[in-house]
């Protein structure tokens, strides 16, 4: 895929990803892996490290894949391409949101737009969730449940679910346990 066509998808996924940076990583799917740029378990490698570094992840998605298509001014291009959309309709909407938010017509898309976007936030994470704990073969071959199911990841998963829901221990700390986690025993 050329430069200008990863612009064009970038400047696609970024006009439509209403709910977020997992909404952004749905999107960004299909073109990317299901194109064949990029493999899926490099794919869900970025969303890792993306959602790690300091930053919007649906940005830093763009950022790095068009880096590791294109180097450095591929990885300018795929951001400017992604935020170009959400600058041009902020101002627009800043314009006349004011105005016109009481309107039935816009309280009626605004009801519409939350399940969509929260179903769309669901498929990533359910996307998210599989990949990190299942291992889905190929192969139907020989298939045993051992093999698909990765056990120190949903150990750490139901660890890091429990600690996230019972403590106020800070995210970051589960994110920073889990680079550790992964390091010494995977």
């Amino acid at each position: 895929m050329s430069l200008l066509e990863l612009a064009f998808v970038f400047f696609y996924i970024g006009l439509f990803t209403i709910g977020g940076g997992l909404v952004a990583i749905s999107l960004m799917y299909k073109p990317i892996v299901g194109g064949g740029l990029i493999s899926e378990e490099l794919f869900y490698n970025m969303v890792a490290i993306s959602e790690s570094t300091p930053g919007p992840i649906g940005i830093n998605m763009a950022t790095y894949i068009g880096y590791e298509l294109h180097g450095v001014f591929g990885g300018i291009v795929t951001t400017l391409a992604t935020v170009l959309p959400s600058l041009i309709i902020i101002i627009i909407v800043a314009k006349f949101f004011t105005r016109l938010k009481e309107q039935p017509l816009v309280q009626s898309v605004f009801s519409v737009l939350r399940p969509a976007v929260s179903g769309t936030i669901l498929v990533a994470a359910l996307q998210m969730f599989s990949l990190a704990i299942l291992n889905i073969p190929e192969s139907k071959e020989n298939f045993s449940w051992q093999q698909v199911i990765k056990i120190p990841e949903i150990i750490f998963y139901a660890f890091a679910f429990f600690v996230i829901t019972k403590t106020k221990i800070h995210p970051i700390l589960i994110i920073i346990l889990g680079a550790i986690f992964g390091i010494l025993f995977l």
